[in-house]
C-alpha cells in the first residue's frame, strides 16, 4: 500500500509540474532576427557554363567581406551554380570551384560572419546549354541528392555555415514535384551532416503571398535532424519580380506593402509551428517612398524574430538599382537605412531602440536619403 501511495504521489506531482510548465513557443518567436546580404558574382554567366573565372563569373573579395562586416552584417549568402560545382551529373565536385567556396568561407570566418550557400539554379540543371527540370529523365532526383550529399560531406566540418539553401526559387516545375525533390536533397545532406541548418525555398519563386497555394505540403518534409527553415522571397513591385519596372505609384505600392505581402508567410509559419527566413528583399534607388516600405517591412520581421538577407550586393552589379555595393567609399542610400537593422558588436541597434520605444512609424515620418548621386 505504501508503495502504491508513493507512486500516486509521484504521478500527482508530475501532473502539477507539467501544468506549471510554460506553453511551447512558436519557432517564429524563437528564431533570431539576424540580417545579412547576398553577395553575387559566383552565379553569374548562366549562359556560359561552366564559364571562365573572372570573365563570366567572380567570387566576392576579402574587401567586400570587410565592408559588410564593418556594417554589422551577420550573414552573407553566396549563390553558386550547380553546373560549376559539379560539371558532370553524378561526378565529383570540381576541386577548383570547391576551393573558391572554401576561401570565401575562410574570409567570412575571419570576420565572424556566417555563410549561407545557395544553389542558384531555379529547380534546373543545364546540359549543353539546355535546361532540364529536376526530376526529369535527364536530371534525376538521385542526381540532385548526390550533389548535396557531396557538398555536405565536403563542408560538414565548417563552423561558420549558417545554412545550406538547397535551391533558389524553383518555379514552373511541371509534373516534377518540388516537394519530392526537396526531400531528396534533405536526405542526401542528412546522410552525412546532422548539424547544419537546411533552408528550403518554395515553388512559384518562393513568393510569400502564394505560399499556401503552392507550398503548403512543404510542412510535411522530414528532416531527421529537425533543423530546417523555410525561405520566402519578397519584393514590393507590382509583379513581385524585384525588377521594379514600374514606378512606385504605378505599382500601387503603399507604406505597408511589404508587411501585407510577407504576412501570409509569417502566418503559415506560426500556424504550422515552423521556422522561417526571408532570403531576398530589396528596393530600387529611385524613390524615397520605397524606403518607408522597406523600413516597415524590416520592422515587422524584427518584431516577429525572423531574419533575412538583402538582395543584393556584388561588384559586378554596376548600375543595378537594388544594389547596396558601395560606390568607392560612398554607401548606397538603401544601406543607410538597412544599417540600423544589422547587428553590431553582437547587439542589435534596432532592438535597443525597440525596447525603449515600441511604436510604429506614422505617415509624418520623413526620410532624407538622397538617391541622385547613385543613379
Amino acid at each position: 500500500m505504501k508503495k502504491i501511495l508513493q507512486i500516486a504521489l509521484l504521478m500527482m506531482l508530475s501532473v502539477t509540474f507539467l501544468h506549471a510548465m510554460p506553453a511551447p513557443t512558436s519557432p517564429v518567436s524563437k528564431a533570431t532576427s539576424s540580417f545579412g546580404v547576398t553577395l553575387c558574382g559566383a552565379e553569374f554567366g548562366q549562359n556560359n557554363l561552366p564559364g571562365i573565372l573572372n570573365t563570366h563569373y567572380i567570387y566576392p573579395t576579402q574587401n567586400e567581406v570587410d565592408y559588410f562586416a564593418n556594417k554589422g552584417v551577420q550573414i552573407i549568402q553566396l549563390p553558386i551554380r550547380w553546373e560549376r560545382i559539379q560539371r558532370t551529373l553524378g561526378g565529383p565536385l570540381d576541386a577548383r570551384e570547391l576551393s573558391l567556396i572554401e576561401k570565401f568561407l575562410d574570409d567570412c570566418a575571419a570576420r565572424n560572419i556566417q555563410v549561407t550557400l545557395i544553389m542558384q539554379n531555379y529547380g534546373r540543371y543545364k546540359i549543353n546549354n539546355v535546361e532540364y527540370i529536376i526530376g526529369s529523365p535527364q536530371v534525376s532526383r538521385t542526381n540532385y541528392k548526390d550533389v548535396w550529399r557531396k557538398l555536405a560531406t565536403a563542408l560538414r566540418n565548417r563552423k561558420n555555415i549558417y545554412a545550406f539553401s538547397i535551391m533558389s526559387e524553383p518555379n514552373h516545375m511541371q509534373n516534377y514535384s518540388w516537394f519530392e525533390s526537396a526531400q531528396q536533397a534533405i536526405n542526401g545532406i542528412r546522410e552525412v551532416d546532422r548539424t547544419h541548418t537546411i533552408l528550403v525555398d518554395g515553388d512559384n519563386y518562393s513568393g510569400p503571398e502564394t505560399w499556401v497555394e503552392y507550398n503548403d505540403q512543404l510542412k510535411y518534409l522530414v528532416d531527421p535532424a529537425n533543423n530546417m527553415m523555410f525561405n520566402a522571397h519578397c519584393y514590393f513591385d507590382e509583379d513581385r519580380s524585384g525588377e521594379y519596372k514600374k514606378s512606385y505609384a504605378a505599382s500601387g505600392a503603399n507604406e505597408m506593402t511589404g508587411v501585407e505581402r510577407i504576412k501570409h508567410f509569417v502566418d503559415w509559419l506560426r500556424t504550422n509551428n515552423k521556422r522561417g527566413f526571408v532570403g531576398e528583399f530589396g528596393i530600387p534607388n529611385n524613390d524615397n517612398r520605397w524606403m518607408v516600405v522597406l523600413d516597415n517591412f524590416l520592422q515587422y520581421l524584427t518584431e516577429n524574430n525572423i531574419g533575412g538577407c538583402y538582395w543584393a550586393a556584388g561588384r559586378w552589379w554596376k548600375n543595378y538599382p537594388l544594389s547596396i555595393e558601395p560606390i568607392g567609399s560612398a554607401d548606397k542610400p538603401q544601406m543607410n537605412l538597412y544599417t540600423k537593422y544589422l547587428v553590431q558588436n553582437n547587439k542589435s541597434q534596432f532592438a535597443k531602440s525597440a525596447v525603449a520605444k515600441n511604436t510604429k512609424k506614422s505617415n509624418s515620418d520623413t526620410y532624407t536619403y538622397s538617391f541622385a548621386a547613385n543613379k
